[in-house]
Formats: C-alpha cells, sequence, structure tokens
C-alpha cells in the first residue's frame, strides 16, 4: 500500500509501431540491449509501491513480450484494434484504488515522474505529467503562448474507479480519445498537471532511438582439403583444393558473420549455427549470412560498414574480390560500398603461408 492505496500500473505495449520500420514493434527494440518495454517495467517493479503490474500487448507478440519481461511479476492482457481498446482490456485486470498508464514506447521515465502522477492521483482523481513546448506552437491564424501549454506524457494516474467507468462510457458512445485524460474527461473527469521530464520521449519513428554506435570483430580458420570448393564470399575460386567445415566453410562469411554478432551481443555461428545441427550440413554460409543480417536488424542495429581481410598465401583472391562484396552486400541489404574485402598473404609464414589453411579477420560497426 503507498499511503494506504493500493496501486497499479498498466504498461500499454500493444501497438505495431509501422512507422518506426522493422519487424517487431519499437516496444521490442533493443536500447543498449535492454528492449524499451522491459526498460518501462524495470523502472516500475523497482519502486516497489505497485500492488499489480499488467503488460497489455498484442496476442501476435504475447510471446515475445513475456520472454522480455521474465523475472518480474507480470499480469497479462491481450491487446485490441486501438490503443482505447487495448487499455480498456487491461482495466478489466485491476483491482486497485489507483491506476497509471504508460507507454512503452517511453522508456526513459523516471521514478520521480512516476511519484509525482501516483501523488497527484491520490490528491485530484486524475493526474497527467507534461513538459513546456520548447518549440514555438501555431496554426494557420496565430501564434500560441507556450507559457500556457503543455506537451502530454505518460504515465497518466487516475482513480481507477472512475477511469474504468469513463472507458466504458467511451467505448458505448463511439468516443476515442487521443489518450487517457480525453477519455477520463470526456466522462466529466478533470486532471491534475506535474512536471514531466524531457527525457521521457515517446519513441515513434527510428529518428527518436538514441543514437549508439557498436564494433565487432570475427575471426575464422579452415584447413585446405582436396575434394572440396573453394568458396570465399559466396564466390567459387577455382582452385585445386578447398575449406573443409560442416557448412559450405566460408571462412570469409564466417568472420564477417562473427564480427556482426559479436557487436549485437548476439553470441556467435557457433551458438546460432552449430557444428551439431544436420540441417547446416553443406549449408551456404551466404544463406546463413542473410539471417544474421535479419536479427542485426531486428535488435534495432544499421550496418554502418564491415572490412575483412582474407589471410592466404594461395589462390589469389583479387580477382574475385569484388564479386564477394556483391554477395555480402546483397545477402544484408546494404550497399557495396559499406563492404571491403581484401586479401594479404604472410610471406610463406604459418600455416596459411604453407598453404595449410585459410584464415579471415573482419570487423564491423553497427548503429542505432
Amino acid at each position: 500500500m503507498y499511503k494506504g492505496r493500493s496501486i497499479s500500473a498498466v504498461i500499454a505495449a500493444g501497438g505495431i509501431g509501422s512507422r518506426m520500420g522493422g519487424s517487431i514493434p519499437k516496444q521490442y527494440m533493443k536500447i543498449n540491449g535492454i528492449s524499451a518495454v522491459r526498460r518501462c517495467a524495470d523502472v516500475f517493479a523497482g519502486m516497489g509501491v505497485f500492488d499489480r503490474i499488467i503488460a497489455a500487448c498484442s496476442a501476435e507478440f504475447m510471446d515475445v513480450c513475456r520472454n522480455e519481461l521474465r523475472g518480474i511479476e507480470v499480469t497479462y492482457a491481450e491487446g485490441g484494434r486501438s490503443r482505447q481498446e487495448t487499455i480498456l482490456k487491461a482495466l478489466s485486470h485491476v483491482d486497485t484504488d489507483i491506476v497509471l498508464v504508460h507507454d512503452a514506447a517511453r522508456p526513459f521515465v523516471t521514478e520521480r515522474v512516476i511519484k509525482d502522477v501516483i501523488e497527484g492521483a491520490i490528491s485530484y482523481g486524475g493526474c497527467i505529467c507534461g513538459v513546456r513546448p520548447k518549440d514555438t506552437i501555431r496554426n494557420d491564424e496565430m501564434t500560441f503562448d507556450r507559457s500556457t501549454l503543455t506537451s502530454v506524457q505518460t504515465p497518466q494516474g487516475f482513480d481507477a474507479g472512475m477511469l474504468k467507468k469513463a472507458y466504458i462510457m467511451a467505448s458505448e458512445a463511439g468516443f476515442e480519445g487521443t489518450d487517457d485524460a480525453g477519455v477520463f474527461e470526456f466522462a466529466g473527469g478533470s486532471v491534475h498537471i506535474t512536471e514531466g521530464d524531457y527525457a521521457n520521449i515517446k519513441i515513434t519513428t527510428r529518428e527518436d532511438m538514441p543514437v549508439e554506435t557498436r564494433i565487432g570483430t570475427g575471426y575464422d580458420v579452415h584447413r585446405l582439403v582436396e575434394g572440396r570448393p573453394c568458396i570465399l564470399g559466396g564466390a567459387v575460386i577455382p582452385y585445386e583444393r578447398g575449406l573443409m567445415g560442416h557448412s559450405d566453410a566460408d571462412v570469409l562469411v564466417h568472420a564477417v558473420m562473427d564480427a556482426l554478432l559479436g557487436a549485437a551481443s548476439l553470441g556467435d555461428i557457433g551458438k546460432l549455427f552449430p557444428d551439431t545441427d544436420e540441417r547446416y550440413r553443406g549449408a551456404s554460409s551466404i544463406v546463413l549470412l542473410a539471417e544474421v543480417g535479419r536479427k542485426i536488424h531486428d535488435e534495432g542495429f544499421e550496418i554502418g560498414n564491415i572490412d575483412a581481410v582474407v589471410i592466404a598465401q594461395k589462390p589469389k583472391i583479387s580477382p574475385y574480390t569484388d564479386e564477394m562484396r556483391h554477395n555480402i552486400s546483397r545477402a544484408l541489404g546494404i550497399s557495396e560500398g559499406k563492404v571491403s574485402v581484401k586479401g594479404t598473404t604472410t610471406e610463406k609464414l604459418g600455416f596459411e603461408g604453407r598453404g595449410e589453411g585459410i584464415a579471415c579477420q573482419a570487423v564491423c560497426i553497427l548503429n542505432t
């Protein structure tokens, strides 16, 4: 209990984030390795004042949401066709005096902002947080006084019984509010405003995501043997021997994949494509690279560039580097200008110099 009142929090994570792009909604994209919805839930759960935390998410991504919030005691509510319908469904799980509703797309909310909204909801029955707009706001006819305006944020807090009635009334009347306060006011309620935080931004497009740069390195070695094709960067190199491995043993692509996976903290190719799995016997590494590219994209990263060096005394690879760059860039859906492949020898030193095998080193940059 908080000041003698029981409190619930609804984390609205039902959106599909079409403006964001990507194959997963924005609330599940990673920010410094942690999803937006997890960041929100960690703050709310860490305060220790909520009797119940409810995550409202779409049926399609329910398992994803459960995985992101594992370890936190959460009640799950299936979302609806709109945010308003999603919140209405989530409110059926609320059995407390006060309820706060927060958008999972605002992952930088702070305890101070939440606490102020709780106290405002207890004192006034309805409370929102917000900040004064920094830009000049006008319509076609006039400029508005910024000191009288508020850019509204979440969480928004209410007497739970009053908010439930408001949502039912709005649903029956066919009214669609832009936020919870709008629904609450439609039903006759009024809201108090507390100070929000300029850092409490709503992530809507990729431009809203914090910029993060990651560097990854990869290294791989394969033995040269007779009776195998020599495949590097997806190109078949004419040579009397080829690389030995469970898949096509494309040492260049393997190093690139490890660099990408390492930068994104997703493990390595041994974890993703184990050589104990018969599905990958003889597999095309270029095909596997495309799968790695999709995983990188789903984590919210974009590839800045890739630089790889093939270390071999023989065969000579310079005639084929353009083809390799083309294959790698096409698999990853990036421009060839972001991919560099070059070769070097070891002046006949080491296993590469003796022609026993080929090594490759790769480095990449990922950006959010």
